[in-house]
């Protein structure tokens, strides 16, 4: 499909609003002032005139075409006016009306935050919400109901604190939807002893850096890939290697996902106890042993319910299940089942992704083979109800690129269960330091407005090979706080 711009270049605004409509799709993009005569495509067009500006939107999608125009002043916003023509047009022609509106972003909390600064009533928030990004009410809600969940999170973080990822990048076997950076333990082992050596040394160099800059560590998150996939002695190793470089005498959460339940055993989980961890994660995604063979997962439901009693005998009183709705072969009736037992298991938090189909996943490939017709939204409004029925609230909230549906993920806690780590993550308020592979440091100055990233090295080959260098890239983060001084 084309893209073609005439007298504007809001490629980046146009193509998000496009991919609501057409998800995981490359656009042919074109600048010019002619309308292709055959073929689907959107032109978007701004004329400049002399007190103001014509803008203009036509489409043309599987035979059927659309168009819509409006006039604009020249300090109004173009982007927003052009992406709400273009959504109006694209329903039209699709009858698919995204309940997030032109929200494209991965952090629609932020509006909401935004508009609860300027100290606006709920229905002022509802209406601004509704008319200028064309967001439902319904998502408007979830994400108010979000946004005061974080308040109080967020009001007693403490200013020169940071937190710690740690980075696991291999599991036992690859998800058919994951892009994530990791790899099947099968495929590695022969890296894993010298990657362990070289972030342990990350983590010692890192916690003389932290010293150095007297910054305070305020949570600890293992993930990857499945951090349980190592052994329990290796494990413990990386565990004590952070106590001995780092004061954790501030510390407020310790996280490892144990996300795959064939990787959990009672001595990996008694010892990460032992070792500090405070909340993990195990993860069935469904519990649906058809689904579960579908995307190649190697373990069965009742491998999840014995991996959970297990975290509960070893002394675990906040665990998080990580589901995904509009997995292939899956339905409204089974996930719905899967949401009743994790609500009836009493998990502390309850975490509801939306599929989302990545180019790097192998699932994107069936695409065309008809199996992601799941009812996504049935599924998640299914969740949502259940759960706030049973007395959990939403306390963090992002979306992707190419969700189904054009949903969202949100993690729900029982009050007082709220995971710190994701809420700073996600509304990007504190530092995050990372080691390891496919590790991103995310550098925040709050009082400057400031966000800078540092990258490691994607893959543990590259990661061992090039480790040196990647220390070197550290110096980023002392300029960094060099200059928030």
């Amino acid at each position: 499909m084309k893209l073609c711009f005439s007298g504007n270049d809001y490629k980046y605004e146009i193509e998000g609003v496009m991919k609501l409509f057409i998800p995981a799709t490359l656009f042919d993009i074109v600048y010019g002032d002619d309308i292709p005569q055959n073929g689907d495509y959107a032109f978007v067009r701004v004329k400049e005139l002399d007190k103001h500006a014509l803008l203009y939107v036509l489409c043309r999608f599987k035979g059927k075409t659309a168009h819509k125009v409006c006039s604009a002043q020249h300090d109004d916003d173009r982007e927003i006016l052009l992406s709400r023509l273009l959504f109006k047009v694209m329903s039209k022609l699709t009858g698919n009306v995204p309940k997030w509106g032109i929200i494209t972003g991965i952090r629609p909390v932020k509006q909401v935050n935004r508009y609860l600064g300027r100290n606006m009533s709920d229905n002022e928030i509802y209406e601004a919400m509704q008319n200028e990004y064309l967001c439902s009410k319904e998502k408007c809600g979830i994400a108010l109901k979000t946004a005061r969940s974080q308040k109080k999170i967020l009001d007693e973080l403490k200013p020169d604190s940071f937190s710690l990822y740690v980075s696991i990048p291999f599991c036992p076997t690859r998800c058919s939807y994951c892009s994530f950076v990791s790899q099947s333990i099968e495929q590695c082992l022969g890296q894993i002893p010298e990657y362990l050596d070289n972030l342990c040394r990350e983590i010692e160099y890192t916690g003389h850096l932290v010293s150095r800059l007297g910054l305070v560590l305020d949570t600890v998150y293992f993930g990857g890939g499945t951090p349980t996939t190592l052994e329990a002695q290796q494990l413990e190793r990386l565990m004590k290697t952070i106590a001995q470089s780092f004061d954790l005498s501030h510390l407020r959460e310790y996280t490892i996902e144990a996300g795959r339940p064939d990787t959990i055993t009672p001595e990996k989980l008694e010892m990460i106890k032992q070792n500090g961890c405070t909340r993990i994660s195990i993860n069935p995604q469904t519990l649906s042993d058809n689904v579960l063979k579908k995307i190649g997962r190697d373990h069965t439901a009742q491998q999840f319910f014995n991996a959970f009693e297990i975290a509960r005998q070893v002394g675990f009183d906040s665990i998080n299940n990580d589901i995904i709705a509009g997995l292939p072969t899956d339905t409204a009736e089974s996930f719905a089942n899967t949401v009743d037992e994790l609500i009836h298991l009493g998990a502390e938090n309850i975490t509801v992704h939306t599929l989302s189909i990545k180019r790097a996943a192998r699932l994107n490939r069936d695409r065309e083979k008809g199996l992601l017709e799941n009812p996504a939204d049935k599924m998640v409004s299914y969740a949502t109800k259940r759960l706030l029925e049973s007395g959990y609230v939403p306390y963090y909230l992002y979306r992707q690129k190419n969700m189904l549906e054009n949903l969202e993920n949100i993690g729900w806690s029982k009050p007082g269960k709220e995971s710190l780590y994701n809420v700073y993550i996600m509304e990007e308020v504190q530092t995050i330091l990372a080691v390891g592979a496919g590790g991103s440091t995310k550098l925040v100055d709050t009082k400057k407005k400031r966000l800078e990233r540092v990258f490691n090295y994607k893959f543990p080959l590259e990661y061992n090979k090039h480790f040196g260098l990647m220390l070197e890239k550290k110096k980023e983060i002392e300029e960094f706080y060099a200059q928030k001084e």
